[in-house]
């Protein structure tokens, strides 16, 4: 007769999971909360509201955006291919905007240029006119005796100066893109082939939405079409980044869940010979949906990287049931109930160690190991739970039966190690030789991390994305300056004051091109301050005598330079009305708790080494730099994760002392440290480098490690019954995450490269555990 808690803990257990399931259901209301954003696994900047809006205006066009580049045939107009493109762009309903013609208000910006002329006027002109206006008459003087030269929007003779048309020329994008006023489109040439630039837009960030993979099915359909007219189609975006690594996440976290999970189920028929067995698939399913919900619970949506590495938790949540199960190789009275009374403190401590390094994990800076953590670690307890309230239930009138030849393997496994035990002289030659070969592949390990490991792109996205560069002459770089200062003539001059160390860049070749908001107007103090010099100016005809000698009317040039000090100051806002300024409107943050801010993004970047001195010299300036950034959080994170490490080692130790005594504390953790040595040895002599995928990957091993370590320790139904449960749960997660690093995505491989090393060695030591003659009077556990 079964006892109330056997009857009560299954009741639990299936509410406890109906709340789960209820949970779930709720999060999913508004649609699937998967996130293939790369930036949800990176720290965020802080407390720093002004630089997260900086942040997310420079992340926008990569979740949002898409650009494109149409080229017709050969000798024929490009124009027509790039409408049709953009037709179908429109059509689809996909996009928010589509654009590819500027429509320009010609008569407005006439008006615009005219206003804004002392605005907008390049630094260098101002300083000139300020401080020479004798090189300036005379230089304009030249371009009004060549009309191709002096021809713009405004008419000379109501820009006798070339105010207007300096200021039209700074608008102009740069690079190699130029707008062509006859079509009204941008367009760039290579190697003799046009292309119209066309823009576009999505209605919903690229990464939060399952739009992705219809926006790429989108594109394939219109590379077809417009190459059937022999038109070639160039496109770039984050959607379409995002559409890639949906794509290959989802792909992988299939393949390496149902190459897992046939795996397994194999291992299971064959180890326990009962189709009932397979009811141990139970708490896996269990724990990869509490992990799911405890993922979306905490950070509101879960990462398609994290489902990856989900995938492989099957192997791990296997284990808790394999190990009670196995224990029918040495049990022949083996019943559901009491068999799970005898295992239960081994799986309970087991659980315990695991969640050490899960926990951890989770005080690591680094949302994707923050995400893993949490995911694993209630994973984890959903299938102890399973396994300890309903599976016995299950399986209360049922019996595994023992496959005799695994059984006689672990035997004949046991009997060797016995002999080599016994040969003490060859023992400690192998130890001190494997000592040497762990310090000689220790040796050789290197250390590396690159957000770029996080992500495997297919070649063409990336080549397309390299001739778009290449053709366009922008390369957008992850660099760029804050610049933040107490009212906007002050952000203006400061800003200036870094383009001027910046155009030294461009001249050593360091870098591209930049944008910063001084280049499209200029202090409003220095606006009226140029305006007052040029009206006293009007009283000196001997300045401006090279532009009267060629029979311009001194009256009419003096009337324009008095009507200077007139011209009402252009504010920044004012300057950025308009689509000819796009290219600097994002720039422009506002005015946050009293200081005004804006940024200078900078294109084509080959050397950084300058820039760290650039923000240093001009106040309020910040260079933020990503990669920079992460770069050093890896290295802190790797040191942090380090003495995660030796921290978990340490609880372990004081779980192990507490329950199991001194003599077991030190022999059971010397599976782990010894699996973990050899692991990184490995790695060495494999040529992969120590990144914090792997750390997480070993850490995982030290929990590994210490569950293997503790069965062989505690001998329930004898040693053999004991080693075949453990080599039952290393085939279940050498099949999980030996899959995972096949993935292609680099992080990814190198932490199931490591995990499934760690499993190998822990599979290889703990055998090697024996009980002192004296321990069973510090022992708690029933043997």
């Amino acid at each position: 007769m079964r006892s109330p808690i056997e009857r009560w803990l299954p009741r639990l257990f299936k509410l406890g999971f109906l709340l789960i399931l209820c949970i779930g259901a709720w999060q999913c209301r508004n649609g699937w909360p998967v996130s293939a954003n790369l930036m949800d696994l990176v720290p965020h900047a802080g407390n720093d509201a002004t630089r997260q809006l900086a942040e997310a205006r420079i992340q926008e066009p990569l979740s949002r955006q898409i650009i494109a580049l149409v080229a017709g045939r050969s000798g024929t107009d490009s124009t027509a291919p790039a409408r049709q493109l953009a037709q179908r762009w429109t059509d689809s309903g996909l996009f928010s905007s589509v654009q590819m013609e500027l429509e320009v208000d010609l008569a407005a910006l006439r008006t615009r240029l005219a206003a804004g002329r002392l605005a907008m006027l390049p630094a260098a002109d101002r300083r000139q006119l300020e401080t020479d206006p004798a090189s300036y008459a005379r230089r304009r003087a030249r371009e009004l005796s060549d009309p191709f030269s002096s021809s713009g929007l405004v008419p000379a003779d109501q820009d006798w100066l070339g105010l207007t048309r300096r200021a039209e020329q700074a608008l102009h994008p740069g690079g190699a893109v130029q707008y062509d006023i006859r079509t009204g489109t941008l367009q760039a040439e290579q190697a003799g082939r046009r292309w119209v630039l066309v823009r576009a837009e999505t209605r919903d960030n690229a990464f939060d939405s399952g739009t992705p993979q219809r926006i790429a099915a989108q594109l394939e359909q219109d590379r077809r079409t417009l190459g059937a007219e022999g038109a070639e189609l160039l496109v770039a975006g984050g959607p379409l980044y995002a559409a890639a690594g949906r794509t290959q996440a989802m792909a992988e976290s299939g393949w390496i869940g149902a190459g897992a999970t046939i795996g397994i189920v194999l291992v299971l028929l064959l180890a326990l010979r009962r189709a009932r067995a397979l009811l141990a698939f139970v708490p896996v399913a269990v724990g990869l949906l509490t992990g799911a919900v405890a993922c979306v619970a905490v950070f509101g949506s879960i990462h398609l990287l994290t489902l990856v590495i989900g995938a492989s938790l099957i192997g791990v949540a296997v284990d808790f049931p394999l190990h009670w199960l196995g224990k029918r190789y040495g049990m022949e009275d083996w019943r559901a109930w009491p068999a799970l009374r005898r295992v239960l403190p081994g799986l309970t401590i087991s659980l315990a160690a695991s969640l050490v390094g899960y926990v951890a994990l989770a005080f690591t800076p680094f949302p994707a190991l923050t995400q893993t953590a949490v995911f694993s670690a209630a994973g984890l307890l959903g299938a102890y739970a399973c396994t300890v309230c309903q599976l016995p239930a299950w399986m209360a009138d049922w019996r595994p039966r023992p496959w005799q030849p695994l059984l006689r393997f672990a035997q004949a496994a046991l009997r060797a190690r016995g002999q080599l035990a016994g040969n003490r002289k060859a023992l400690w030659l192998g130890a001190l030789a494997l000592a040497a070969a762990t310090a000689g592949g220790i040796s050789r390990l290197g250390i590396q991390d690159d957000l770029r490991q996080w992500l495997s792109l297919p070649a063409p996205l990336v080549q397309q994305a390299r001739q778009i560069g290449e053709i366009t002459g922008f390369v957008p770089t992850s660099q760029f300056f804050l610049v933040r200062a107490p009212d906007t003539d002050e952000l203006l001059r400061r800003q200036a004051r870094v383009s001027l160390a910046l155009d030294a860049l461009i001249e050593r070749g360091d870098l591209a091109a930049y944008s910063s908001l001084s280049q499209l107007v200029s202090p409003m103090a220095d606006q009226r301050a140029l305006g007052r010099s040029l009206a006293a100016r009007a009283a000196q005809p001997e300045v401006w005598e090279p532009i009267t000698g060629l029979g311009i009317p001194y009256e009419a040039l003096q009337r324009e330079l008095r009507s200077m000090a007139t011209l009402p100051a252009v504010t920044i806002d004012q300057a950025l009305q308009g689509q000819q300024v796009e290219r600097w409107r994002s720039l422009w943050l506002g005015v946050h708790d009293g200081q005004a801010a804006g940024m200078v993004t900078l294109l084509g970047l080959r050397s950084a080494s300058a820039l760290d001195a650039i923000a240093r010299s001009v106040p309020g300036v910040t260079l933020v730099d990503r990669s920079g950034e992460l770069n050093r959080m890896f290295a802190a994170t790797r040191i942090e994760a380090a003495e995660l490490k030796l921290l978990s080692y340490a609880v372990a130790a004081a779980l192990l002392l507490a329950t199991l005594g001194r003599a077991a504390a030190w022999r059971i953790l010397a599976v782990p440290v010894a699996a973990t040595a050899c692991s990184l040895a490995a790695l060495g002599y494999l040529g992969q480098p120590l990144t914090l995928f792997s750390l997480f990957g070993l850490l995982l091993v030290s929990a590994i490690g210490v569950d293997y370590a503790i069965f062989m320790y505690e001998r329930v139904a004898g040693a053999s019954a004991s080693l075949v449960g453990i080599l039952l749960s290393a085939a279940t997660t050498l099949l999980s995450f030996g899959l995972l690093a096949l993935s292609r995505t680099p992080a990814l491989a190198n932490f199931g490269l490591a995990v499934a090393l760690g499993v190998a060695f822990s599979l290889l030591w703990a055998p090697w555990i024996r009980r002192p003659r004296k321990a069973g009077q510090h022992s708690s556990v029933n043997h």
